[in-house]
């Protein structure tokens, strides 16, 4: 009965968004006699787009003035550019707008290109992810680096942690119990730096993500590919020669070895990239939901400005939802990459199956139950 009463409303949420849409649409004969140019609305393509995608400046509103003209609230960030045939050319990104020329360079479509034909450019600016992502490294560090002094002047050895110290061990002590333990062993130790690094790294990262204006640092395909990188490097200085005769010698028929070691093969790095997707796509959709969200209250509001504002509290209602959903995922998010990448590193040190064996017979010993 539920999911009748469920499909029912629906079928009527989905039947006045049509009639609402369909009231500016009139016949072709009399399209044909009222030609009236089209006027600017809200584009909501263009603000999707441009909240995810990187930027010379942190945009935070926009709003018209009394004397009628556009101002902006954003923080401009130094523009970097080189030229082999006019060196290096440094200015503030606000110097851009409105279709203005600096040194010969100009803003299209968000990305700066020369003005003369010809010159080739290498951008090295300091974007909205890279400031981002160099203030989070920052962050993560002070952080880390206090904490360490706590501990070095006995707070948490000789007495219990307290504070940002007590929030920080659970974080590390679940790391190491639940990823680094189960995956790596005895070898968990060595790994762990590097662990708690990405892990801390994708969840600092994420966090400023959330706030608005800030850029979507996780959700961009550059930082999941470096992570990936990394991943892919220290999985493969992990592996051992049992790992590599597994790859290129399965123990399979050996009319299904040249297929199975192709596709072994291709799994070399696939892993990385599985790393690499799963991270940005998830990033990149909550913050493209929150946008829609809030998008469609302009959206409505020019067909209606009634409805625009009758739609107002839906929209912000779900968007904080989603805000509080997005907080759950970027802890998700950071411990799916930090355990699969333990996964991977484990898979690549594993021994034969003979040592398997002799090692869960060691387990059975009272002595180490």
């Amino acid at each position: 009965m539920g999911s009748i009463r469920l499909k029912s409303l629906l079928v009527a949420g989905f039947g006045l968004i049509a009639v609402l849409f369909s009231a500016n649409v009139f016949g072709q004969g009399q399209a044909e006699k009222k030609q009236e140019p089209a006027k600017e609305g809200f584009n909501a393509n263009e603000v999707i787009f441009a909240h995810v995608k990187d930027a010379y400046e942190f945009h935070f509103l926009s709003y018209k003035g009394s004397d009628g003209v556009e101002h902006e609230v954003a923080i401009p960030l130094p523009v970097i550019l080189y030229s082999p045939q006019k060196g290096f050319s440094v200015f503030m990104s606000s110097a851009l707008k409105d279709g203005a020329v600096v040194d010969g360079y100009k803003l299209d479509k968000a990305k700066i290109v020369p003005v003369d034909p010809g010159v080739k450019v290498y951008d090295i600016s300091l974007t909205r992810n890279v400031v981002q992502m160099i203030i989070a490294t920052f962050l993560f560090l002070w952080l880390m680096i206090a904490i360490a002094k706590k501990y070095k002047k006995g707070e948490g050895v000789v007495s219990a942690p307290k504070g940002t110290q007590n929030a920080i061990e659970i974080v590390i002590d679940f790391i190491d119990d639940q990823v680094a333990q189960p995956n790596l062993g005895s070898r968990s130790p060595k790994y762990m730096p590097y662990l708690l690094t990405i892990f801390f790294f994708i969840l600092i990262n994420t966090f400023f993500g959330l706030i608005p204006g800030s850029a979507n640092v996780s959700g961009n395909i550059a930082f999941t590919f470096v992570l990936a990188v990394i991943a892919f490097f220290v999985i493969m200085f992990s592996s051992n020669s049992h790992f590599w005769s597994h790859i290129f010698n399965p123990d399979v028929p050996f009319w299904v070895k040249p297929v199975l070691v192709i596709v072994e093969i291709l799994g070399i790095f696939t892993k990385p990239f599985a790393l690499m997707i799963r991270l940005f796509a998830n990033m990149l959709a909550g913050h493209i939901i929150i946008i829609c969200l809030i998008s469609l209250i302009f959206i409505f509001g020019a067909l209606n400005k009634g409805i625009g504002y009758g739609f107002a509290p839906v929209s912000v209602a779900f968007s904080v939802f989603i805000y509080f959903i997005e907080i759950l995922v970027a802890f998700i998010q950071a411990f799916i990459f930090t355990n699969l990448t333990a996964v991977f590193i484990g898979q690549a040190m594993e021994g034969s199956h003979h040592e398997a064996e002799g090692v869960l017979a060691g387990m059975d010993d009272p002595a180490l139950l």
